[in-house]
């Protein structure tokens, strides 16, 4: 009887003791940060990190030297994308959990399993955005020199299917934004945060080295308002 009672204790345990290592991994790899190269006075272009609480996307500007995002994700693959958007915010991540969970509510058990084991493609998510939106979110300041910005965008373009930018049909969170065909696939050891953050140290900038949770990703960034 006691066998089987500390068997059926590891069992009940063992999941919990696996997402506490996961958890503390995270924040203690927080503490050992790839160092970048602080854009500081030779910032060109700013751009910025937002988080909903639980998913970060990368906001740039919509139009800067080199880079025109409007060219790539044309409005018109939104429902009805604001004529005067500053702004581009992009995320990748897991393809079911991105098209069946508008809201965190509706995220269920076998998804997330899914998910985890990396089951699924993944998608781009890109919204069009006016200065003003990015205050239903929380904004972090990303100075970057024109070579980091350079960095960045070649790592978003490299998750796009041969560079080129596929929309799903009619898959749609608001009026403002679309979805896209990604190469890769989520896991649970490579998130939508994970994304953000390699596209960060890709960029030059200081960062965590592992970032599965929002604040891994900005725990190095500060926190501002455009």
């Amino acid at each position: 009887m006691r066998a089987w009672l500390r068997g059926l204790l590891v069992i009940l345990l063992a999941p919990l003791v696996a997402m506490a290592a996961y958890w503390a991994a995270a924040c203690l790899l927080l503490l050992w940060p790839a160092k970048g190269q602080p854009a500081g006075n030779a910032a060109q272009v700013q751009a910025w990190v937002l988080s909903n609480g639980i998913h970060t996307d990368l906001v740039l500007p919509m139009r800067s030297p080199g880079m025109d995002w409007s060219t790539l994700f044309p409005p018109a693959h939104a429902r009805a994308a604001p004529a005067d958007a500053q702004y581009i915010a992009i995320g990748w991540g897991d393809r079911e959990i991105y098209l069946h969970t508008p809201q965190w509510a509706d995220l269920t058990v076998a998804r997330t399993v899914r998910a985890a084991l990396g089951r699924n493609g993944a998608l781009l998510h890109v919204s069009h955005l006016r200065e003003a939106d990015l205050a239903h979110g929380t904004a972090h300041a990303l100075p970057l020199s024109q070579g980091h910005y350079e960095r960045l965008a070649a790592y978003v373009l490299a998750a796009l299917p041969q560079g080129a930018a596929r929309p799903v049909p009619n898959a749609h969170y608001a009026d403002n934004d679309a979805f896209y065909e990604a190469v890769g696939s989520a896991n649970l050891f490579r998130t939508c945060n994970n994304w953000t953050g390699e596209g960060l140290r890709a960029a030059g900038v200081t960062v965590s080295r592992w970032t599965p949770f929002d604040f891994t990703v900005t725990a190095h960034l500060a926190p501002a308002r455009p």
